[in-house]
């Protein structure tokens, strides 16, 4: 838990959530159910942030309104750099701009082709999966993904949790991997705030993700317009809370706490990290207004 709180501490300060997946994308809770799950554990301002889609900002706009949540509607986007995959959180960005909209409708169609040919590399090694499998667990308009392939699997009894499939057939260093379209990090920066949105590195130091982000990428993405950083999460060692706190002081950045939430796709704990009410007050500053918080 951060010093900014989670759901079991005082209540003085609002419970910020800045990092939550749907059904849209590899989340396996609906936008609505996304909103009451966090409704229900005491978070006060939540993100919606899916991959590469806005497909469910406005079920869970609906949602927000029903339980009296504060909703952050937001994007996460892949972004690749030097074979490492690095994530993009962009808060209140329009959803109408066209170059950014443009640029997920590639990585997504990207993404279904990508994973067609895992699938028929792990069939051909005698894994149980096809692909019809796997086009069954993607929520229609939903954006699909490595978790898809996961859940493929659990639904046939091959494995009974997705890590288990990241840890023996998904991962990155997998020999079943298979690339896909992604924007440049700095690219993305520059198209979230021409959108108007705030940009944010998710998770810049994970301990799970191959490769590596170095500071200079970063140096060059505050250049381009980058906010933040996530330096609360799951995937942060004390380590890594250093570097990324160091980072963030040196280039005068944001720092951000969140969950990475995925309902049963993920062991992440809704409000396990949180962000700082005054954090929130920045980046809604720092935003355009085109698209607002919506307050209950």
């Amino acid at each position: 838990m951060t010093p900014t709180g989670a759901a079991g501490a005082a209540r003085a300060r609002p419970v910020i959530d800045l990092h939550a997946h749907s059904s849209v994308s590899d989340g396996t809770e609906t936008p609505t159910e996304l909103v009451a799950a966090a409704a229900a554990a005491g978070v006060d301002v939540l993100a919606i942030t899916d991959h590469d889609t806005v497909v469910g900002w406005d079920e869970a706009a609906a949602a927000a309104r029903t339980h009296g949540v504060t909703l952050v509607r937001g994007i996460e986007i892949s972004c690749a750099w030097r074979h490492s995959s690095i994530h993009l959180l962009g808060y209140l960005a329009d959803a109408d701009d066209r170059p950014l909209m443009d640029e997920l409708v590639r990585a997504r169609d990207s993404r279904s082709t990508r994973l067609e040919r895992m699938v028929a590399l792990m069939a051909a090694d005698g894994i149980p999966l096809g692909y019809d499998e796997v086009l069954a667990q993607v929520a229609p308009d939903a954006t699909p993904g490595r978790p898809h392939i996961a859940d493929a699997l659990i639904a046939n009894g091959t494995i009974r949790h997705r890590d288990e499939a990241f840890r023996s057939w998904l991962g990155d260093d997998s020999p079943y991997y298979v690339g896909h379209y992604a924007p440049h990090p700095v690219r993305a920066v520059e198209l979230v705030r021409a959108a108007g949105g705030v940009p944010v590195i998710a998770h810049p130091f994970t301990r799970t993700r191959s490769g590596g982000i170095d500071d200079a990428l970063v140096e060059r993405m505050r250049e381009a317009g980058l906010a933040g950083l996530e330096v609360h999460h799951r995937d942060h060692g004390p380590e890594e809370v250093a570097r990324a706190t160091a980072l963030a002081d040196r280039l005068g950045l944001l720092v951000t706490g969140s969950s990475d939430y995925h309902g049963e796709g993920k062991r992440n704990r809704l409000a396990e990290n949180t962000t700082a009410p005054e954090v929130l007050d920045a980046i809604e500053a720092a935003s355009s207004g085109s698209t607002e918080v919506l307050r209950p």
